[in-house]
């Protein structure tokens, strides 16, 4: 997994002034979009996540943008159906939340890429929540360890990553 973590740092971490969802402000940050633009990288980082994926889960709820390739590549390596979460409901077409089949009743599991304060998680997890589902976990490749963590949690909502921001940098 030190293999992996290092290939994901090489190919993903900047350096420079980057403004953050929160509106926080950062020198450091993992541009998500080219490890998960890297077929191989992206291949081994499902493979290092599918253990991870709890039992009981009905079907991956990957996030818009970030979270659908790591999604559907979680997918492919656990056979779990998986739905494609848009930040807000379309309002035209079937002006639905998630695609790729119903949610209401169904266990869960929130994929992202990258999770500072939980935000964009938090507001998925309540609209699911809203439409039936049943979500108390989510996954993420990167926690940059800015609250996200104790923020889900307060809601109900476990997360698990495969890497801290402290052990990416150091």
């Amino acid at each position: 997994m030190a293999n992996l973590a290092s290939r994901l740092h090489a190919r993903s971490h900047l350096t420079g002034s980057f403004t953050l969802r929160s509106g926080a402000t950062t020198t450091e940050y993992f541009d998500k979009y080219l490890f998960e633009s890297d077929p191989k990288l992206l291949d081994e980082i499902a493979a290092t996540l599918a253990p991870l994926v709890p039992p009981g889960v009905d079907a991956l709820a990957g996030l818009e943008l970030g979270g659908i390739p790591i999604a559907v590549a979680l997918s492919m390596r656990t056979g779990l159906p998986m739905r494609f979460v848009r930040k807000e409901a379309k309002p035209y077409g079937t002006c639905r939340l998630a695609e790729g089949g119903r949610i209401d009743a169904m266990r869960l599991l929130i994929v992202e890429d990258v999770v500072s304060t939980g935000g964009a998680i938090l507001d998925a997890v309540r609209e699911l929540r809203a439409g039936g589902a049943k979500v108390v976990e989510a996954l993420c490749v990167i926690d940059r360890e800015t609250g996200g963590v104790e923020n889900l949690a307060a809601e109900g909502v476990r997360l698990r990553a495969l890497y801290r921001m402290s052990e990416l940098v150091a």
